[in-house]
């Protein structure tokens, strides 16, 4: 028996005088149907609407910003909307004579014309770059398009370079100097005769480091439970030489580690410079986990992991808390923090009454695991790394 309609939802009125459904017309979803829902229509803990295991994943478990789930586990409209009969989810009314900019307020305007590198797979939604130091300005080099100091007669032609880079057509390249889009050694360049040494030129298009080396190479490790982060292990425990198959011939460097017990995203490269930058704590470069602890969770937890935790080894902090999901028994939490002290995830929970049971990396920097499956590894985009190599100053 067909589930009668709620009201205000716009099909109590019959249609066509009164006339049933049309034969062969799709059936009502009944509640609970969703798959990987436990009782009470909640969703089951580590799995997303299609059953599948979620946790650590992009497209399970994290509901997008201001958005909160329905009875059913579906997610529903904006939180703070307090009503379900006001059309379509997450409508809100424009308000007259001031159109929608489709940005939030304080957001970077992207660049008019082409993105770079933009027939990529990964990597066309991290945005503009954020917080990178601005390089010094070559000597003699001014911003507004002055090439003095930069041009080099035995040098290759700055949108050659930039169309070998794979950052687009010549033409487009063309088009993006031209633009003021593009910087060497920290000077905007117009003109386009301008020849540069792909060697030692440090280029930026829209901010993105251009790497120009194809010698260095830059991998995402999705590392699962009981592995450990280093190359070779003389107790014979699994390590990260044991999942690099066409790469075992690369030297490449761990960038941080993560304990035996930790999962997700740790960052392979050869790139020596870059590893150490993001090790070192005067970047600050952001690192975001899921925690999974037993529940239920006290309020204030947050607020206290954000005004410093007191540890053996000082004062810790996170720079964000974000309460992601609750079922009965367990709490899954989102951090974001800079420090890459040992353990310190495992010991601010610790220190708050709440042990991790469960801990997954899923964001360093711009780079996020998404839905990568454990123990792969696949290599960076170009736009990734340019986004990574720039975050760091380089």
């Amino acid at each position: 028996m067909t589930q009668a309609p709620r009201s205000g939802s716009g099909r109590n009125t019959p249609r066509g005088g009164g006339k049933g459904p049309k034969p062969g017309g799709k059936p009502a979803r009944q509640p609970g149907a969703a798959g990987g829902q436990g009782r009470g229509g909640k969703p089951a803990p580590g799995a997303d609407r299609g059953g599948k295991p979620a946790f650590g994943s992009e497209r399970g478990g994290k509901p997008a910003p201001g958005q909160r789930r329905d009875a059913a586990g579906r997610p529903g409209s904006a939180a703070g909307s307090g009503k379900a009969d006001q059309g379509k989810a997450g409508q809100g009314k424009a308000r007259p004579g001031k159109p929608s900019t489709g940005r939030k307020p304080g957001a970077k305007a992207q660049p008019a014309g082409p993105r770079p590198f933009g027939r990529e797979r990964f990597g066309q939604n991290l945005g503009p770059v954020r917080n990178r130091p601005r390089p010094q300005r070559a000597e003699g080099g001014q911003a507004g398009g002055s090439t003095e100091g930069l041009h080099d007669p035995n040098g290759v032609r700055l949108q050659k370079v930039l169309a070998q880079a794979g950052v687009a057509s010549r033409r487009v390249c063309e088009d993006m100097i031209a633009a003021g889009r593009v910087e060497v050694d920290g000077a905007v360049v117009t003109e386009l005769g301008v020849r540069v040494d792909p060697a030692t030129a440090v280029i930026h298009v829209d901010g993105i480091r251009i790497q120009t080396d194809e010698t260095l190479v830059y991998y995402v490790f999705n590392k699962p439970k009981g592995v450990v982060s280093t190359m070779e292990d003389p107790e014979g425990r699994p390590c990260i030489s044991d999942f690099l198959k066409k790469n075992k011939d690369q030297r490449l460097f761990h960038v941080g580690r993560l304990d035996q017990a930790t999962e997700g995203l740790l960052l392979l490269t050869n790139d020596g410079e870059l590893a150490n930058r993001l090790t070192h704590p005067s970047y600050e470069v952001p690192k975001t986990y899921l925690v999974q602890v037993r529940g239920p969770m006290a309020q204030g937890v947050g607020a206290q992991m954000k005004d410093g935790i007191e540890l053996e080894d000082g004062v810790s902090r996170v720079d964000s808390f974000r309460l992601v999901d609750s079922t009965p028994g367990h709490v899954l939490v989102e951090v974001v923090l800079h420090s890459g002290k040992n353990r310190i995830v495992r010991r601010m929970f610790d220190a708050v009454g709440h042990p991790v049971e469960r801990l997954v990396r899923t964001q360093v920097g711009p780079i996020r695991l998404g839905d990568q499956r454990q123990g792969s590894i696949r290599a960076l985009g170009r736009t990734e790394s340019g986004h990574l190599l720039a975050l760091v100053g380089m």
